[in-house]
């Protein structure tokens, strides 16, 4: 036999080896044990958010994980109990941010809309727009400074002629119409006549761009130039695909929309409502109706002072009022009064062309001009039988809706859209407890998990739908 000896140098190296050795092999097996606990936390969030409400995707395109699951009785606890049923238990799970798609404006909901748009039509959608959007504006404020005038066309008259309270109801003369706007709204002289109003109303407190809202908290990732001019054109085409307005003349695209819906949405002018924010269709047309008005009213009167033949049969009117009323002084002012007059008369038939679903020419002349002077006199009454036509390379109503939309305040839009999206939802899918600030697009979760040897380990975990 032979003899083996070591030494205390060897001895203590051969200890720190082993040691080394266990150590390493330790924190490989706790770095295991943590790459587990994200694999199983990774995997448990996204099954928890492939729950995303079905409707609310097939319908919109929207994804969003509804936190009531359907009961109406939300509690962020909702979802890291179904965290646990994906395979956490053992883990202790806490919320550090979460968003809702009402969040910021419903920012989250603007987002996903934009997106989807921009995949399934591109920016050449929006770029088809875009050149148009600063006549819009000037439209827009052309409008404004006829309404001006349209107020106090009446009252000029009257100061004129001396003519308050001293005309019959029976007695017809071209400020006939505008007595009537004035008197009744624009609806009792605007619509086709086959065309009858929608009475359907909504509560507005119900409403999510009136009642308090759920809000979320955390720091999130927002995509920059959501506002701009390109993405504004396209989510406010995805809104006059999805939603239905007074003219029935365009029809849809969407394969979504050809679905035959079993019952009908609360209120039958969607975009009008979205524009409008009143509680019927009845106020929302009429709100609408107006702005269109005082743009084609703008636009006529413009066309009026530019022709001549039709200028001078104003001043013919003019001049036989003022001698009948032995005030030839007053023939010169009160030419332009009823030109006012006849091109708001001009403006109600294309509102009725409009609503019949035709075209109107962006400006007039006297080829394509509607109303004779003589039939000034009777519209709106019940010898009335002008009805708009249809002009070939015109404006739509839908275009009028589009220049609003574009106009209108970015939240204001988005909150009404989500008013409806909620409503329509539960009116007419049937999902009565769905509320939008219940749909969760993000959410960030710090999670703990024990690992080898009683250490305990803390991560976070982050979902969006993006």
């Amino acid at each position: 036999m032979k003899k083996g000896e070591i030494t205390v140098y060897l001895s203590l190296l051969f200890v720190l080896l082993i040691s080394f050795v266990m150590g390493v092999l330790e924190a490989a097996i706790v770095q295991t044990e943590k790459n587990m606990c994200r694999l199983k936390a990774d995997r448990a969030v996204f099954s928890v958010f492939g729950e995303y409400q079905r409707e609310l995707l097939r319908e919109y395109h929207v994804f969003a994980l509804e936190g009531s699951y359907g009961t109406g009785d939300f509690s962020e606890e909702n979802i890291l109990r179904r965290m646990h049923y994906y395979g956490t238990e053992g883990m202790e799970h806490n919320t550090a941010g979460i968003q809702y798609l009402t969040d910021n404006k419903g920012q989250a909901f603007r987002e996903q809309v934009t997106a989807y748009m921009e995949q399934r039509y591109g920016l050449s959608l929006a770029k088809n727009f875009a050149g148009m959007t600063e006549e819009w504006k000037e439209q827009s404020l052309e409008g404004e400074k006829m309404r001006e005038k349209e107020e106090t066309i009446l009252e000029d008259y009257k100061n004129l002629t001396g003519a308050e309270d001293q005309s019959s109801p029976e007695e017809q003369t071209p400020f006939s119409c505008m007595e009537t706007i004035e008197n009744s709204g624009i609806l009792s002289v605007a619509l086709p006549k086959d065309m009858k109003i929608s009475g359907r109303e909504i509560s507005p407190e119900n409403q999510v761009s009136y009642r308090n809202l759920r809000t979320g908290y955390g720091s999130f990732p927002a995509r920059q130039g959501i506002d701009g001019p390109e993405e504004k054109i396209l989510f406010n085409e995805y809104i006059l695909q999805k939603f239905s307005y007074a003219s029935e003349s365009s029809e849809k695209t969407d394969e979504t929309d050809k679905t035959e819906k079993k019952t009908e949405p609360s209120l039958k002018y969607e975009v009008e409502y979205i524009l409008a924010g009143k509680s019927s269709d009845k106020e929302n047309l009429e709100s609408v109706l107006f702005k269109i008005f005082l743009i084609r009213m703008s636009l006529n009167y413009i066309c009026l002072l530019g022709e001549s033949s039709l200028k001078a049969q104003a001043e013919v009117m003019a001049a036989v009022i003022s001698i009948v009323l032995l005030m030839p002084e007053i023939a010169e002012p009160l030419k332009y009064l009823i030109l006012l007059a006849w091109a708001a008369g001009e403006s109600i038939v294309d509102l009725r062309s409009l609503l019949s679903g035709n075209r109107v020419p962006l400006t007039k002349n006297s080829e394509n001009w509607q109303l004779p002077l003589g039939s000034l006199l009777l519209l709106g009454s019940g010898s009335d039988t002008v009805e708009g036509s249809d002009t070939q390379g015109g404006v739509s109503y839908k275009d009028y809706l589009r220049a609003f939309l574009f106009l209108e305040n970015t939240d204001s839009v988005s909150m009404r859209t989500l008013d409806r999206i909620e409503e329509n939802l539960k009116s007419v899918h049937g999902l009565g407890s769905f509320q939008a600030d219940q749909c969760i697009s993000r959410m960030e979760i710090t999670t703990t998990a024990p690992v080898a040897g009683g250490i305990f380990y803390s991560f976070p975990v982050y979902f969006g739908y993006e």
